[in-house]
């Protein structure tokens, strides 16, 4: 009797995309770099002044096959538990900090993410995201003197996200009194991380 080998047609014909969390991963952390470059002054808020009140996005790049946005975050602000449908995501922080509650499957579990930092999200990945709230506070920062700075829209939270296939629908999760995940609705979107 001999093995028959595993069928990788079968495999790759299950996923939503060809590309590979890696590959995620590898968009947004050369976005961030772009960012960070200069590439892509000519979308950011006019001025250099940051929304501090909500959220704030711009799509750096678009085909059929990936969206990739850059992401303001501010103070007290979260997505809610989401996930992204259908689409795999990745993320890479450029400056600040993110605080990501994730739903292992039996509670939520919270990691933070800071400058420089990425993780990937596959299919099913439920979370909600945030900004981290600084050492001193939401509103201070401790500067390299040691006196405290305030934050805001000079000082921004900024991430970088890509979604493959581009995002089509989100669903939204609320944790029930039995510790089990219920979905509250289905939005059809192609914004990233939820209404802005």
């Amino acid at each position: 009797m001999t093995a028959t080998p595993p069928l990788d047609r079968a495999v790759s014909s299950a996923l939503p995309t060809r590309l590979r969390p890696a590959d995620l991963l590898r968009l947004t952390d050369e976005g961030a770099e772009d960012v960070l470059a200069g590439r892509y002054d000519h979308l950011l808020p006019a001025n250099g002044i940051w929304p501090i009140e909500e959220r704030w996005a711009t799509r750096l790049l678009s085909d059929d096959e990936v969206d990739v946005w850059l992401i303001s975050w501010t103070p007290g602000k979260s997505t809610e538990l989401h996930d992204h449908a259908g689409s795999l995501g990745a993320l890479t922080v450029l400056s600040g900090a993110l605080s990501e509650f994730r739903w292992n499957g039996t509670e939520l579990r919270r990691r933070t993410l800071t400058a420089g930092d990425q993780a990937s999200f596959p299919i099913g990945w439920v979370h909600d995201v945030m900004r981290a709230p600084a050492v001193a506070g939401d509103s201070l920062q401790v500067a390299r003197n040691g006196a405290a700075e305030s934050t805001g829209p000079l000082d921004p939270t900024l991430s970088v996200h890509a979604y493959s296939p581009p995002l089509t629908a989100m669903s939204y999760y609320e944790v029930t009194g039995h510790g089990t995940l219920r979905r509250t609705r289905t939005v059809l979107t192609d914004q990233p991380e939820g209404d802005m």
